[in-house]
């Protein structure tokens, strides 16, 4: 268990391994991570409490599996539901449904198969409390005022919220505060991206009658703009989107505002709408930093990629930089790992935010009917169970003539089903659920393994349909790094990890 962070209140001068900004799912997700592996980080956001609203309420496959490492999978589970078909209506009718995209179908590989809605708002909670239960915390109200960079350390001037200044010494800095990032403007990386499209769009979490929960309504023809209302489960809320044809439009986010455009676009009244609890106005953006990392500072989330909301990719994305950064600073900082780990970072993550920024947009423009022919669809193209780093520096595939369709060294570990000594019946992810590095024997003798890093021999079955013979090193966070048929290679490569 990590050491709770200083309170900003009571120190002028504070002393940290890692300082992230921003409290957003990035941010709470990073700081969970590096709770349980024992490293002290302060997390401070710049807001006074949680995001309120619903913005990034799909959550992905691959966002599912990370969260059950994590520990929080039952009480996202509970808290979310699946997607519903969408509902077409226009001058007070319904025009049928539709869904929206593929539906998986749970298998011993793969045991959360589509997309899972939960409210960004209820995301954020269940991690703070799962960071509250590793014994970090959040200091809200706390904003970033400027970073200096020095060899072996990073300080960071903070503001509280009465105005009075801190100091924060770390030696690494993550920025996780959002598009509009003040660390990376602080540091200098540029970020370049498109107005993905330049018309604007209002968004708002209310409560309104008159209409089922049972789908996702469409107004696809409304007047000045589509307008969409999603029953956002385990909630009695609907989060609103209305697009506005007019570029020049200035969506009002008042609740007066949300009320007309409701009865504007749908046959409902205004007097409908009971209740506004959130509402902001955007226009789609795609966005990439020129680089993730300067010195000691890494951007993640947000502050690197920005997304056009199509596909629900940027809040998934977001929650994958996370991990993948989180034990690689554990272990530089608690593993004895060379600091070079760390450079992996970028390398790995930084093709994957551009790849996944193409997929989103070109959804976007297929949404709008300007596709060009796009194959994209949601489902196996927005799942990021594919997601991977087959040509990453940590990759080490030593086996030959595999297909292009089996696993590789670089790819997402798949679960499978296994018993345990006494018959017990477990899985897989049961056993890389944790801070670990993961030795599996496919069919082959289990050669031993260094203290910290769990093994198991398998034979047959369904680890052998979904990994294939051979020698597996299963990174902690649940990608393949090494596959080969000869033991010889484990030591080195673990201790490349760190741990």
């Amino acid at each position: 268990m990590s050491t709770p962070p200083a309170d900003t209140r009571n120190t002028d001068v504070l002393n940290t391994d890692v300082l992230i900004v921003g409290a957003g799912p990035t941010g709470l997700i990073l700081a969970c991570d590096l709770a349980r592996r024992g490293v002290p980080a302060l997390l401070v956001e710049r807001a006074d409490a949680l995001f309120p609203g619903s913005r990034g309420k799909g959550l992905q496959p691959r966002t599912q599996e990370v969260f059950d490492d994590l520990g929080v999978i039952d009480a996202v589970r509970a808290a979310g539901g699946r997607y519903p078909l969408m509902m077409g209506w226009e001058d007070g009718e319904r025009l049928g449904t539709w869904d929206l995209m593929e539906r998986g179908t749970p298998d011993s590989s793969t045991p959360y198969p589509e997309v899972w809605m939960v409210p960004q708002w209820r995301t954020q909670e269940i991690l703070y409390a799962r960071l509250l239960e590793l014994g970090g915390s959040v200091v809200f109200g706390t904003a970033l005022s400027g970073v200096e960079q020095h060899p072996d350390r990073v300080e960071a001037a903070l503001t509280r919220p009465d105005g009075s200044a801190a100091t924060v010494t770390a030696r690494y800095l993550v920025a996780a505060d959002g598009g509009r990032s003040a660390v990376r403007r602080a540091v200098g990386i540029a970020m370049h991206g498109e107005e993905v499209d330049p018309r604007p769009a209002l968004v708002a979490d209310l409560r309104i009658d008159g209409l089922d929960r049972d789908n996702w309504h469409v107004w696809p023809k409304a007047p000045g703009g589509a307008m969409l209302l999603c029953p956002l489960p385990g909630t009695e809320d609907f989060q609103l989107f209305a697009q506005f044809e007019d570029e020049d439009a200035r969506p009002d986010t008042s609740p007066d505002g949300v009320r007309r455009a409701v009865a504007a676009r749908s046959h409902l009244p205004g007097s409908a709408v009971r209740e506004v609890r959130w509402a902001s106005d955007f226009r789609p953006r795609a966005a990439l930093a020129e680089r993730f990392r300067a010195g000691r500072v890494f951007l993640a989330g947000d502050a690197a990629h920005i997304h056009s909301p199509a596909g629900g990719q940027g809040l998934n994305t977001s929650v994958q930089d996370a991990y993948n950064l989180g034990w690689k600073l554990a272990h530089v900082l608690r593993g004895g790992a060379d600091e070079a780990l760390l450079d992996s970072y970028q390398e790995e993550r930084f093709p994957v935010a551009a790849e996944v920024l193409g997929i989103s947009t070109g959804l976007h423009h297929a949404d709008r009917g300007a596709g060009g022919g796009t194959q994209v669809r949601r489902g196996r193209d927005t799942d990021q169970l594919g997601v991977g780093y087959r040509t990453g520096p940590l990759t080490v595939e030593a086996r030959e003539g595999l297909a292009e369709d089996a696993l590789h060294a670089g790819d997402r570990a798949p679960d499978a089903p296994y018993r345990g000594e006494d018959g017990t019946p477990l899985r897989l992810f049961d056993l890389f659920r944790g801070p670990h590095s993961t030795v599996l024997a496919v069919d082959c003798d289990l050669p031993a393994v260094p203290p910290g890093v769990r093994s198991l021999r398998l034979a047959g079955g369904d680890a052998r349909a979904a990994y294939g013979p051979g020698l597996f090193v299963v990174r902690p966070d649940g990608y393949v790094g090494l596959a080969t048929h000869d033991p010889a290679g484990l030591p080195g490569y673990l201790a490349l990890l760190g741990g």
